[in-house]
């Protein structure tokens, strides 16, 4: 399924020159700290029982915590291709403005 989220958005990197894979520092500086919040969660809710990996569903890799890799790509991939979205809206709307727009925009 995040495949389908690739190739739903990251086409916006280079159709509409967002930068946010050229800008990935800020994009991760973002997107880490909410990141860790909802892994701590998801952590917490799979050692209490709320819910469960089935590992025939998985790629079989998991990282720190037990969590499986596609956990973590999900935390990455998605805010991504949300960050890719609206700049790709404010590239069209250029009169959207949120106070970070470089001179000259």
């Amino acid at each position: 399924m995040l495949s389908f989220t690739v190739l739903a958005s990251f086409w916006l990197e280079i159709v509409f020159k967002v930068r946010v894979l050229a800008r990935f520092r800020r994009a991760f500086a973002a997107i880490l700290p909410v990141a860790l919040v909802f892994l701590v969660w998801v952590f917490y809710a799979v050692e209490r029982g709320h819910w469960r990996y089935d590992i025939d569903q998985t790629f079989g890799i998991t990282g720190p915590l037990g969590i499986p890799l596609e956990e973590f790509l999900f935390f990455l991939i998605v805010p991504i291709a949300a960050i890719m979205t609206i700049e790709a809206v404010r590239r069209v709307k250029r009169h959207w403005l949120v106070g970070d727009e470089e001179n000259g925009r």
